[in-house]
């Protein structure tokens, strides 16, 4: 094949195989000109905004969630958006607070975990 490529050249209907770590990969360029690597802080209203949510993580940003401005009805379709970009692309969605989620994409590691306050029996916090 090496052979070939050298005395025809490369064939133009062979089409270079992108695999996913290089499609997630995050070149210097795209470093310095601040495509990637943002905390995008959102507060949807509607779930319309779902797409932009996975726009970011698409383009390997975190996105930190707040949902107080939606119901209870919104807020699950949205997750359940987000969780199946999450999916696609490998990332992870951790609870931060009440109604607060951070979703991150493969290429960022989040280190360590906030635990939600426990009630005993008799309603006391621990």
């Amino acid at each position: 094949m090496a052979f070939k490529n050298f005395i025809f050249g490369k064939d133009e209907d062979e089409e270079k195989e992108i695999t996913e770590d290089e499609y997630y990969t995050v070149t210097a360029e795209e470093v310095k000109n601040g495509a990637s690597n943002k905390m995008i802080l959102v507060e949807p209203r509607a779930y319309s905004e779902s797409q932009a949510i996975a726009d970011h993580l698409k383009a390997r940003n975190s996105v930190v969630v707040n949902f107080k401005r939606v119901t209870q009805d919104q807020q699950r379709r949205i997750i359940d958006f987000i969780s199946g970009t999450l999916y696609a692309i490998n990332g992870d969605l951790q609870k931060v607070g009440e109604g607060i989620y951070l979703c991150t994409p493969k290429n960022i590691d989040v280190q360590g975990e906030i635990t939600e306050e426990i009630e005993d029996n008799d309603g006391e916090e621990w």
